[in-house]
């Protein structure tokens, strides 16, 4: 495996891949604090809407509230796919899917709660149905899954 190095100085040299691969990591961790302060935000904010239940419409307020829970999901579905990239160094398909199925849940029961069209609904079920598909081929197709089939068949024989 070559390594690259570049040598302004004979003492001082530089690893571009190294290099980059720590930038990536700080980065990475500070998008990680930011997830970490927004996600307390919005659980202080949903908690502070409870106060909303003495003075609007208890339907309304709770119909808020659930959205915003399921904002927070995705916020936390976001959060496991970062770990999970600082951890294994790729992008785990399965936690983007999750993530936009949570996204695509949020939007049936915000559009149900409004009352939307069926043809609104139709669309977002055949998105849902299309990456429910997709969820389950990246878990019957995962490197892992792959990995461990191989070593099934070489115990066998």
């Amino acid at each position: 495996m070559r390594t690259w190095s570049l040598s302004l100085d004979p003492i001082l040299e530089v690893d571009p891949p190294r290099l980059f691969v720590k930038g990536i990591k700080a980065v990475l961790g500070l998008m990680l604090g930011l997830i970490l302060v927004t996600l307390t935000a919005g659980i202080i904010a949903v908690a502070l809407e409870l106060r909303e239940l003495l003075v609007r419409d208890v339907e309304e307020v709770l119909r808020h509230m659930l959205v915003g829970i399921l904002l927070l999901l995705a916020v936390i579905e976001v959060f496991k796919t970062t770990l999970a990239y600082l951890a294994e160094g790729r992008v785990k398909v399965t936690f983007i899917v999750d993530t936009i199925l949570v996204v695509m849940l949020t939007e049936i029961i915000a559009l149900w709660l409004k009352g939307g069209t069926w043809t609104a609904f139709g669309l977002l079920l055949g998105v849902i149905a299309a990456l429910a598909g997709l969820r389950v081929m990246t878990i019957r197709f995962s490197p892992s899954a792959m990995r461990s089939a191989d070593a099934e068949m070489d115990v066998r024989g």
